[in-house]
């Protein structure tokens, strides 16, 4: 039956659903080996709140599976587009992706510790940035005691590296 013959009230509107952290096209999609589990732990949890709907109207049930089943389809997306890099046993002379880079900031002359990871498990408050991040980005393939700068507003910012690890 067409739209048009469905009464008003009937009509459901399409979830809006946030889209997954910033990716740009033609990107691959690296993720470090806990950065998989978190996106597969997610996928559980989205699988299990679907299963375990309580509520007993039933199009509200049928809203909140819509919004579910959108949520993981981009997030099943973002699992087969993965690719995981294993960081263990890497030279750490290095910045790569997944390695944990201290540098000291020109602007405050303080010490600041980063891991760099997939754009879905990167968090700030953990200390843990984005590979497509101008600061990731400025830092691959340098070396301990190498300086990169990093331009923002008026300001240019000089980031020296201290150390770099990885798990």
């Amino acid at each position: 039956m067409s739209r048009g013959f469905v009464r008003e009230g009937d009509q459901e509107e399409l979830p809006m659903v946030p889209q997954r952290a910033y990716l740009p096209r033609g990107v691959a999609n690296f993720v470090t080996r806990e950065g998989m589990e978190q996106l597969l732990k997610e996928k559980d949890e989205l699988i299990s709140e679907r299963e375990n709907l309580e509520t007993t109207n039933e199009n509200e049930k049928r809203i909140a599976k819509n919004l579910i089943n959108a949520k993981l389809q981009l997030l099943n997306d973002r699992i087969a587009d993965a690719r995981v890099v294993e960081t263990s046993g890497q030279a750490s002379d290095e910045v790569t992706f997944g390695a944990t880079v201290t540098v000291r900031s020109s602007l405050a002359d303080n010490v600041q510790t980063f891991r760099i990871v997939g754009v879905d498990e990167a968090d700030i408050s953990s200390g843990k940035i984005s590979f497509i991040s101008p600061l990731a980005r400025s830092l691959m393939n340098k070396k301990a005691g190498d300086s990169v700068q990093l331009k923002r507003d008026k300001e240019v910012i000089v980031f020296e590296i201290i150390e770099i690890a990885y798990a």
